[in-house]
């Protein structure tokens, strides 16, 4: 693909790697590494003049490394005077911090979104952000992909018997009401308490779930505490089957214990945005890649198309 070039740090090589293959376009050779103080060192190895550059470097654990990785290298890269820089962030770390909630507490979604602008990035490339108001945190152009036609294929692949989408909160009714239409299937709500940003309580479920397979959706999994209390309260209101997924698999903390000690999840579906390391595979964790629905978008901005097919729900 004339004037295209790929470069990937050390967050995700793996999807870096499917992305340019899906793209038959080699990734560009780049040494990221470290100093012996531990301070990023990067060399971009070939010529990328004039290219049409794409950075793929989601800002997943090691939070810190990983975006200081994509600074330096989106430094590089202006210096040596790529035409265009795209940032392709499956994966957008601090967003969690999207909004003063409370007294004298930062703003880090956007302060993220600063850095990049400041380091040279002319367009932004990302995956269900955990708030859709972090586009506007941009003064650059932000395309926003979803992963539910991906996870949604998966779904309909299995042929679940009466399934009910179910939102693990008020905030994710949209997202749920999303998957339902697409999977012809029931919404339900579990309503909660939140006491602390790690601690909750699930109070009851709103809509009919009983007799009928769950699916539970999300943007992130981090600890999985909300997840296993939401199946908790699943099973206690008659439902068959529980499935989960989401978007952004962190699985940080207890998540691999509780998700492997929960006999009651059938199964968790993520996606590759953030690659699931060896010590947290298990057998009921499913990864669906969204290699090709990057690469497309890839594709579609270096040529100057229209990336809103890809949000067409697929049959």
């Amino acid at each position: 693909m004339n004037g295209l070039a790929l470069i990937a740090g050390n967050a995700n090589g793996e999807l870096a790697q499917k992305i340019s293959d899906e793209l038959e376009v080699p990734l560009t050779d780049v040494l990221v590494s470290r100093f012996s103080e531990g301070e990023v060192r990067v060399e971009i190895l070939e010529n990328i003049r004039g290219k049409d550059l794409f950075i793929i470097q989601p800002t997943c654990p090691p939070t810190n490394d990983n975006l200081m990785e994509l600074l330096i290298i989106m430094d590089a890269a202006k210096r040596a005077s790529a035409d265009r820089i795209t940032v392709v962030m499956p994966y957008y770390g601090y967003a969690r911090q999207d909004r003063k909630d409370q007294p004298r507490v930062p703003i880090t979604a956007k302060l993220v979104a600063n850095l990049i602008v400041a380091a040279g990035a002319d367009r932004v490339l990302t995956m269900d952000l955990h708030a859709n108001q972090i586009q506007g945190f941009f003064d650059i152009p932000v395309d926003h992909l979803y992963a539910i036609n991906e996870l949604c294929s998966y779904f309909k692949s299995k042929d679940l018997k009466d399934p009910v989408v179910v939102s693990p909160d008020v905030g994710g009714i949209k997202m749920a009401r999303a998957y339902a239409k697409q999977l012809n299937a029931g919404l339900a709500i579990v309503d909660k308490r939140r006491y602390s940003p790690t601690d909750t309580e699930v109070m009851h479920i709103l809509g009919e779930v009983e007799g009928k397979t769950a699916i539970l959706v999300d943007d992130i999994c981090a600890t999985a505490g909300s997840l296993v209390e939401a199946i908790e309260a699943l099973k206690n209101a008659g439902v068959g089957d529980v499935y989960a997924t989401v978007s952004h698999g962190i699985l940080s903390g207890p998540a691999i214990e509780r998700i492997r000690g929960c006999t009651d999840l059938k199964e968790l579906v993520i996606t590759d945005s953030i690659p699931l390391a060896e010590d947290k595979q298990s057998d009921n964790i499913k990864v669906v890649s969204i290699s090709s629905l990057i690469a497309e978008a890839i594709h579609r901005i270096h040529d100057e198309e229209s990336i809103s097919v890809l949000f067409e729900d697929k049959k």
